[in-house]
């Protein structure tokens, strides 16, 4: 590596050879932890320092390549290290992707020590632990298991330690690479576990049994086992009181099965059943395609292919450039498209209302979930109407009531039902009645301390 450096220093009449990559250790740091003890007080510094095997190499390339230091001994051939790790890292700062106007506003970072510590200081409970792996052949990147002992499942347990085990790929920049290496389904458009940036969110799901992943250079965790319920939960709906948070919960899951079938609706009432519709609708929607060249079909994909190509230029360029880019190229081009003739007035209301809804779940792969499955509807509809559009929602249940996370079924609580976590799913009761553990989580039953005597 062209950033090592074998420092030789001689300390009395003792040889010692320092080893550090200078690109992960600071120098103020290195003469504060190093050089300074060790010109004070060598048998302190024994004391502190750890040994490593020297006949051990990957070891001590490993320890290297972490920030430590090394320190060899000549006379006696030894080799000791020390944690010096010290490069610059962002401050903890509020989110932006999950924002909330009630509740707390700050959001991990890309360090795990620091987003360990998050948690660490939220709750103060000896039953907090935490496994530690290394992942990926060429980086080897840190991950932290933490769970609660007394609350967590311990078949779910092995099984997320299970499959980070046998997770054989090069290299992380991520954590969603990981999640993408773990779920039960991984040809499945839906997420079967559950990503955030937000301390809260990990902390609320460690108490109610869940497993959460952290993973070094990455700045959200994640959790799991999730239902398909909680992909429509918002952070701020524990925060907000429950009449607003069972509206906003109620919008938002019967938003998504109206984003995936309000456009498809479009399409079979005109190409196959007209008859449905009241005769003045039915001629003001005649009216408006009266010049359209296109088929409904071809009309809807025209449309949805340009909004998806006004989302994806505006997030890829500068945030305030973006913005301008999504509203002016939106107004411009449905304007010039309709003056034109190449699509009809109402087509246009309805692709805008359809892409508002698609973002409308708090998780962002659950919205490009619905973008995709909402393609499949369009074909279906355009084949066969209204009668294709129940055969793809019977795909979509069938293929919903199939997926698991961590092995349990991802539509809990329905399947398997349990009442009490009818309570804080579409509809979210009271504060005060969400005191057991959500079904999904199989969560152990919390022991009671022992009764003392002459009770």
């Amino acid at each position: 590596m062209e950033d090592a450096v074998f420092n030789d220093i001689e300390i009395g009449e003792m040889q010692v050879t320092l080893i550090y990559l200078s690109s992960l250790v600071d120098k103020l740091t290195l003469h504060k932890l190093v050089m300074f003890p060790l010109m004070q007080s060598q048998e302190k510094f024994l004391q502190t320092a750890e040994v490593i095997d020297r006949n051990d190499l990957d070891s001590i390339i490993s320890t290297i390549t972490e920030g430590n230091t090394i320190i060899y001994f000549h006379e006696t051939k030894t080799y000791l290290k020390i944690n010096t790790f010290s490069v610059p890292t962002a401050g903890i700062m509020d989110t932006d992707t999950e924002s909330s106007v009630i509740g707390p506003q700050n959001a991990f970072t890309e360090s795990l020590e620091t987003n360990l510590s998050l948690l660490k200081r939220r709750i103060h409970n000896t039953n907090l632990k935490s496994k530690n792996f290394v992942v990926g052949t060429e980086t080897n990147t840190k991950v932290s298991v933490m769970y609660l002992d007394h609350i967590v499942n311990k078949e779910n347990l092995d099984i997320v330690c299970k499959k980070i085990k046998e997770i054989n790929h090069p290299g992380f920049n991520d954590i969603s690479i990981l999640q993408q290496l773990m779920d039960d389904h991984p040809f499945s458009p839906f997420p079967q576990c559950y990503e955030t940036v937000r301390p809260d969110i990990a902390v609320s799901n460690l108490m109610g049994g869940r497993i959460v992943i952290a993973m070094d250079n990455s700045k959200g965790v994640m959790i799991c086992p999730i239902s398909f319920f909680e992909l429509f939960i918002s952070p701020e709906d524990y925060y907000n009181r429950w009449t607003t948070a069972s509206l906003l919960r109620t919008l938002r899951f019967f938003g998504f099965f109206l984003t995936i079938s309000l456009t498809p609706t479009y399409i079979s009432v005109l190409t196959h059943h007209p008859e449905m519709l009241p005769f003045d609708l039915l001629l003001n929607l005649q009216e408006s395609r009266g010049r359209v060249p296109f088929s409904p079909v071809m009309e809807v994909l025209l449309m949805e292919l340009v909004i998806e190509i006004l989302r994806e230029a505006g997030s890829r360029m500068p945030s305030k450039i973006g913005q301008t880019i999504g509203i002016v190229g939106g107004i411009v081009i449905g304007t010039a498209a309709v003056e034109a003739s190449l699509v009809s007035n109402t087509l246009i209301v309805l692709v805008a209302i359809s892409a508002l809804l698609s973002f409308l779940p708090p998780n962002f792969i659950m919205s490009n979930a619905s973008r995709f499955v909402r393609y499949f509807f369009i074909l279906a509809a355009g084949m066969f109407g209204l009668y294709g559009q129940m055969i793809a929602f019977a795909w979509l249940f069938h293929h919903l009531l199939n997926l698991t996370s961590l092995t349990t079924p991802f539509m809990t609580p329905l399947i398997p039902r349990k009442w009490s976590d009818l309570f804080d799913s579409v509809v979210r009761m009271p504060t005060f009645l969400l005191k057991q553990k959500p079904g999904i989580a199989r969560a152990q039953r919390e022991k009671k301390p022992p009764a003392e005597k002459g009770e």
